[in-house]
């Protein structure tokens, strides 16, 4: 049996008096497209922290690729590429290249092979003819593409996507969805949260759904749909949601 991607554990994550994961327990595969959805606070941020080691959990274990995500922070940090929803880019004396080339220094990455890898990740992205521009010279797009760049640079197993087209136009949007289509065709774990529901209706063969920090649903849009009797995801989603505030 194939070790999973990522192995989560009756995962507990409080502060102070608020539970921001609750017992959660889940299993996403290689090779997988997994959407983690919820509301505002359901404790998506948090895990993904803790997966990648950011935060360390009150109680539970998280296995990376058979890794423990605590002890073996160092690993797991080589074998995950995460994209933030916050736009985090260094700062004005680096241009777009050199953004790329500095990030790959932080994985051991040999000079010569990052800067081909940076100018790779710049054509596939469509930000080649911006390589020599400031980050405040690009158009939002452009940032997020860059982002999106900076988590692939040492060409991690997984790829974690934290709102990754929040605030993007629906060009842009459509833009993103085909680059994490092709990414994931080229074989990589994707783990995505989002608040768009038609976006992990059409990327996403498995969902989990969070409210309080608890997993209150999973598995595919079609099986939730059809489990619920409704048409789209976006309609399981309302229907769990105001269940679970009853």
């Amino acid at each position: 049996m194939r070790t999973p991607a990522i192995f989560i554990e009756h995962l507990h994550k409080s502060y102070g008096d608020l539970v921001a994961v609750d017992d959660l327990s889940l299993e996403i595969q290689r090779g997988e497209f997994f959407g983690l959805l919820g509301p505002n606070g359901a404790g998506k941020t948090t895990t993904i922290n803790a997966i990648v080691g950011l935060v360390k959990p009150t109680s539970g274990h998280i296995t990376v690729l058979g890794l423990d995500a605590v002890r073996d922070y160092r690993r797991v940090h080589r074998l995950v590429g995460i994209a933030f929803q916050e736009l985090i880019l260094d700062g004005s004396f680096l241009n777009v290249r050199e953004i790329l080339v500095y990030q790959a220094g932080y994985f051991g990455i040999p000079p010569r092979r990052a800067r081909a890898k940076a100018d790779e990740l710049l054509e596939r992205f469509g930000l080649w003819e911006k390589r020599s521009a400031r980050v405040q010279e690009l158009s939002g797009g452009q940032k997020r593409r860059l982002v999106l760049a900076k988590a692939l640079i040492h060409d991690p197993e997984i790829v974690i996507l934290d709102e990754p087209t929040a605030g993007a136009d629906v060009e842009m949007r459509l833009q993103l969805w085909e680059m994490l289509q092709q990414l994931h065709a080229q074989g990589k774990t994707i783990l995505l949260t989002t608040h768009y529901l038609e976006e992990a209706e059409r990327l996403c063969q498995r969902v989990g759904i969070l409210h309080h920090g608890r997993l209150v649903s999973l598995g595919s849009p079609e099986e939730l749909a059809r489990e619920r009797g409704q048409a789209h995801l976006e309609d399981v989603f309302l229907e769990l949601i105001r269940s679970e505030q009853a």
